[in-house]
């Protein structure tokens, strides 16, 4: 199982997340994820740079191959302008870049005055912009008139060797089914086995990414305390993720959550077992690749702690 560093836009300034990427490298992590933000879940969180700015950073500093996880190219962004943006960081990135696409949230995707569609209308119109994206990457003059985009006359002319893998992220049996059917690749957050299984089902056996988050702190109990200071809209259910518009409205849900819930969501303090273990769900799930997080202001620890414990056990 490769393991990854995730860096995370919606807490770091951008110097910060190219230092993490340095550090991760170094620490011996193989490969990032980057989230793609408008706003952060909750303003304590605080932060939320243009992700293709940082992603084209990264390429300057690092040579971890790199995914975004996710951007939504439906809304916010034009699928014919994500298609420009990932083209060129494919290139920058000598190839080493995968373009991780979902059916985004109302909180990055509404702020243009759009309506929020139904998850069905959403899931078609990912499906569109995908086939948008991967049109502009055989080169030549695209014209598309579908039922949500429009291109006109475009062509994109600064294009990798071979274009990007798409990865589609999916976590309700719909969305799984359409990641098996359009996607290079799989990106999920929870260690679900049967979710794997039934992408693989209708996609065959192609890549599976997840991802999970930590709160390094000297215990478990500090690690709790900046989770839920941090992410307490880790603990929010259902499908309020998808829907909410703001992070006052994360804030307001999060009420409903308690401290005690972080210990669920995230591995919390300097345990390397319990980081082992976390792992292991992932593969027992059938998961290539897992991505580690770290919320606060040790970040630096838990790259040690995988450094000096947890890579020399799993390797």
């Amino acid at each position: 199982m490769r393991i990854g560093y995730f860096l995370s836009t919606e807490e770091y300034v951008p110097a910060e997340l190219l230092e993490q990427a340095r550090a991760a490298e170094r620490a011996g992590f193989e490969a990032l994820w980057i989230s793609d933000h408008y706003h952060p879940w909750t303003d304590a969180q605080g932060q939320s740079p243009f992700v293709w700015s940082v992603i084209g950073a990264l390429s300057q500093v690092c040579r971890l191959p790199v995914t975004t996880a996710v951007t939504c190219p439906t809304v916010r962004v034009h699928p014919a302008i994500v298609a420009q943006a990932a083209a060129t960081s494919a290139v920058m990135h000598s190839g080493r870049f995968v373009l991780g696409v979902g059916s985004g949230e109302a909180l990055n995707e509404h702020i243009l005055g759009d309506v929020w569609p139904q998850t069905d209308v959403r899931l078609e119109m990912l499906e569109e912009a995908v086939a948008v994206i991967r049109e502009l990457w055989r080169g030549g003059f695209v014209n598309h008139h579908g039922r949500h985009y429009t291109v006109e006359h475009a062509r994109i002319y600064t294009l990798p060797d071979t274009p990007p893998p798409i990865y589609v992220s999916g976590f309700g049996p719909k969305a799984v089914d359409l990641a098996a059917r359009i996607g290079d690749g799989f990106v999920n957050t929870s260690p679900d086995a049967d979710l794997v299984r039934r992408f693989r089902a209708g996609g065959g056996d192609k890549p599976c990414q997840a991802g999970f988050k930590a709160a390094y702190a000297q215990t478990e109990e500090e690690g709790m305390r900046i989770a839920y200071e941090r992410w307490p809209n880790a603990g929010v259910p259902g499908e309020l993720s998808q829907v909410l518009p703001s992070p006052r409205h994360f804030e307001q849900a999060a009420e409903l959550v308690r401290p005690e819930m972080m210990k669920d969501a995230f591995v919390c303090g300097r345990d390397a077992d319990a980081h082992l273990a976390k792992i292991d769900e992932y593969a027992k799930a059938g998961f290539d690749e897992v991505y580690v997080a770290n919320t606060g202001p040790n970040w630096q620890g838990m790259l040690d702690l995988y450094q000096r414990e947890v890579f020399p056990r799993l390797r």
